[in-house]
């Protein structure tokens, strides 16, 4: 199980990011969750196997639905043993 927060940067907003993306970690079998911030990135938190996890990282890497990721920044971190996958 790896856990890894990811920041994308874009066109991520407005453009059904956050609810493909849960579709996809859902489909993937990976728990987290994916929020708008003010800033107009879009924070996901991704735990899983880092099979899946990663697979799900290059999903984002490549923009989800209408959005252009321009930037995704990654940063590894514990494991929570998040269950599901929200939107907020």
């Amino acid at each position: 199980m790896v856990r890894r927060r990811a920041v994308a940067h874009g066109r991520v907003q407005g453009v059904f990011f956050r609810d493909s993306t849960r579709r996809e970690a859902e489909r993937r079998g990976v728990s987290g969750s994916a929020r708008n911030t003010p800033d107009g990135t879009v924070e996901v938190v991704l735990e899983g196997s880092p099979d899946a996890v990663e697979a799900m990282l290059e999903y984002l890497r490549g923009g989800p639905g209408h959005a252009v990721v321009s930037r995704l920044d990654v940063a590894c971190e514990e494991p929570e043993g998040l269950s599901g996958f929200s939107v907020r």
